[in-house]
């Protein structure tokens, strides 16, 4: 079941994001996470909504943040992936919000083939991320049936 964050929630989505980019994007350095963190902080204060997944006693385990049919950020926490959580905000995003495009580190196979598993295709890529950093971006657009 998908639910809205609270500003409750918010402590626990910042936590959840770093568990979620230390197990997946090995690529970023120690420094690199640092440096990303307050920028995080920020956006999650100030995006809204925010759409989660819970666990049985109520706490976020997954979240996703859509901005126009742009899906701008999911994670997941290491010991629920696999488990639907991801596909489930994914489908969400798909079927009710209009979301159609997700931009994704080239340099994080896991989350580049969940996508395409979830019918995205690459259309572009860039060699730097929206900061001008040298992480690549994959453009991945849903796939239309037919």
């Amino acid at each position: 079941m998908i639910s809205t964050a609270t500003g409750a929630d918010r402590p626990r989505l910042f936590d959840l994001w770093e568990s979620s980019v230390r197990a997946t994007h090995h690529f970023l350095s120690e420094d690199d996470i640092r440096a990303l963190a307050p920028l995080v902080r920020e956006e999650l204060a100030r995006q809204g909504p925010i759409y989660c997944v819970r666990d049985a006693a109520g706490i976020a385990c997954a979240f996703m943040i859509v901005e126009g049919d742009a899906i701008e950020g999911l994670f997941v926490a290491p010991e629920h992936r696999g488990k639907g959580a991801g596909r489930a905000l994914v489908e969400h995003a798909c079927n009710s919000l209009g979301a159609r495009r997700v931009d994704v580190n080239e340099q994080n196979p896991q989350a580049v083939g969940f996508y395409r598993r979830m019918g995205f295709r690459a259309v572009s890529r860039s060699p730097l991320d929206a900061q001008g950093r040298a992480f690549p971006i994959l453009r991945l657009v849903l796939a239309t049936p037919g």
